[in-house]
């Protein structure tokens, strides 16, 4: 984790100490807040308080930074759906729910943020589509899995995944708390619904 910023800048960050990783949690902290356009070398070195230089021990160019930052975006969203659909025998259903809770229930608005600009960049540009394309199809058959595990019969376990999947990031980008006296019964109600034979 980066130091706190202070006064626009990164206190103790060195060429040495800034690694690899750092540029490229701060390259994503800044597209979740500027987008795309906004993930500039010059712009991340100031918020580090580190030279433009320094950029290059770590980076060719800005390509390979933003390469690095899908990667790792990509890879952090497969480990996060298979720790969260992973089929634990006798308990498929309550897994099930805890999956549809956990996504639902915007408990990381700042991970929604990330994920919502690599989206719109995605429009965009190929390589960002590519990534966005491979965890969406991950998703879906980690949660068919579930689904078939839970006891889902096949012919609909690829529908409801995919209703489950748009269903659980629907409502994490949805404010409706105020169109349910209870919202937590609501999803509940959800998780019933799509785990019913």
């Amino acid at each position: 984790m980066l130091p706190r910023k202070t006064g626009g800048k990164t206190p103790g960050l060195t060429r040495q100490s800034l690694d690899r990783e750092d540029w490229v949690r701060a390259a994503l902290n800044l597209l979740a807040e500027e987008g795309i356009a906004g993930v500039r070398i010059e712009v991340l070195a100031k918020r580090c308080g580190v030279t433009k230089g320094s950029f290059y021990w770590h980076f060719k160019d800005r390509q390979a930074l933003l390469e690095a930052a899908l990667e790792t975006w990509s890879a952090g969203r497969i480990r996060d759906i298979e720790k969260n659909t992973s089929v634990i025998p006798g308990a498929e259903a309550t897994q099930l729910r805890h999956a549809i809770d956990w996504y639902s229930a915007n408990r990381n608005r700042k991970g929604m943020a990330i994920e919502l600009a690599i989206r719109d960049w995605a429009r965009h540009d190929k390589r960002a589509a590519a990534s966005v394309e491979a965890v969406d199809l991950y998703r879906l058959r980690c949660t068919e899995r579930l689904l078939l595990a839970a006891g889902t019969p096949a012919a609909d376990a690829k529908s409801r995944s995919l209703l489950l999947y748009a269903c659980t990031f629907g409502l994490s980008l949805m404010h409706y708390a105020s169109f349910a006296d209870d919202p937590a019964r609501l999803r509940e109600q959800i998780s019933a619904y799509l785990v019913s034979q």
